[in-house]
């Protein structure tokens, strides 16, 4: 779960949510909400991109209204706001509203250091929202969620868990949201492996990785499998991008030992073999219409269309089609 800083008022003027993961990013964005809708039903809410705050607008947002009424501004990839804007941030800093809480959003790093240091400065709530990349982390993750629900399970249900769900969190959150619902009782590997026998093998990353094989009937069995044990439309496109970008950076990349093609495209190397394997038939052209057909099933499952599931079939289609472009006429 998110680490939060010893003076964890949810209301405070403002929190400063740092990090890379966006399951963690948005639960400490509803916390706040949650908390400032408790003390007020009628609570204003602004959820903003960087490009959306524009110098002055933050000065709008908080104006004084003859209502006085209690608002909630939001700012997410804090990072990249605009040197004009990062001033506006700053002089607000110092002079916070009464009834605003501010929320920033920022992925840590160098890049706006600035606004992140002044935010300390003054005293800004702070979560801790780091992407997880290490397995000990998402097993304590996922402890972490049972004793969220005040639910016990065995280090065995908790390891089984994590190797059928895989890395993303969102899903793991998921899983132990379902196995609290529908279970009494302390959870033990016996009862995950009768949830989720198979879920590994019917997971997102596995829809992607049949697609971009060109195994095109086994890719739409996973496809609907996936979807038939509850994984989300989001996180199958995320995995099918993922798929595609790591075929078109280690075609452009030089030739090397895996290591080596590891440091330079941030994968590990086991994924630089795997993906060797998987990037036989591609061509540039085809990277070009599969990361095409990525980005209109995301608008499809998203709200751009009437039907997620037909569009997701329609990438899985495409990219198993683009997978064998080499050789064909």
């Amino acid at each position: 779960m998110a680490k939060k800083t010893a003076d964890d008022d949810l209301l405070a003027p403002v929190t400063l949510a740092v990090g890379q993961e966006e399951l963690l990013l948005d639960r400490a964005v509803r916390e706040v909400v949650a908390a400032a809708r408790a003390a007020d039903a009628d609570t204003d809410v602004r959820d903003l991109t960087s490009d959306q705050l524009q110098p002055g607008t933050l000065a709008e947002l908080t104006s004084p209204s003859l209502f006085a009424e209690r608002k909630v501004v939001v700012v997410r990839n804090a990072q990249d706001l605009s040197a004009d804007t990062v001033k506006d941030v700053k002089a607000y800093l110092g002079a916070p509203a009464e009834e605003i809480t501010l929320v920033l959003l920022h992925a840590g790093g160098a890049k706006g250091k600035g606004l992140l240091d002044a935010a300390r400065k003054v005293g800004a709530r702070e979560v801790a929202c780091p992407k997880m990349t290490k397995p000990a982390d998402r097993l304590a993750f996922v402890r972490g969620e049972f004793r969220g629900f005040g639910r016990s399970a065995t280090p065995e249900a908790c390891q089984a868990l994590v190797d059928a769900i895989g890395s993303d969190l969102r899903e793991l959150a998921s899983a132990v949201a379902q196995l609290v619902a529908d279970v009494e009782g302390t959870i033990d590997e016996a009862v995950v492996g009768r949830y989720y026998k198979g879920r590994a093998e019917a997971s997102s990353f596995t829809v992607a990785d049949r697609a971009v094989e060109g195994r095109t009937a086994e890719a739409l069995e996973a496809l609907r499998w996936s979807l038939a044990t509850g994984v989300a439309p989001v996180m199958i496109t995320s995995a099918l991008a993922q798929g595609v970008r790591a075929i078109g950076k280690l075609s452009s990349a030089r030739g090397g030992r895996p290591a080596d093609l590891a440091r330079e495209l941030g994968m590990p190397p086991w994924k630089i073999d795997r993906v060797r394997q998987q990037m036989r038939g591609w061509t540039p052209d085809g990277v070009a219409v599969a990361l095409q057909a990525v980005a209109e099933a995301d608008a499809g499952v998203k709200g751009g269309g009437d039907d997620p599931e037909y569009a997701l079939e329609k990438a899985v289609v495409t990219i198993a089609r683009a997978a064998r472009s080499r050789g064909r006429s």
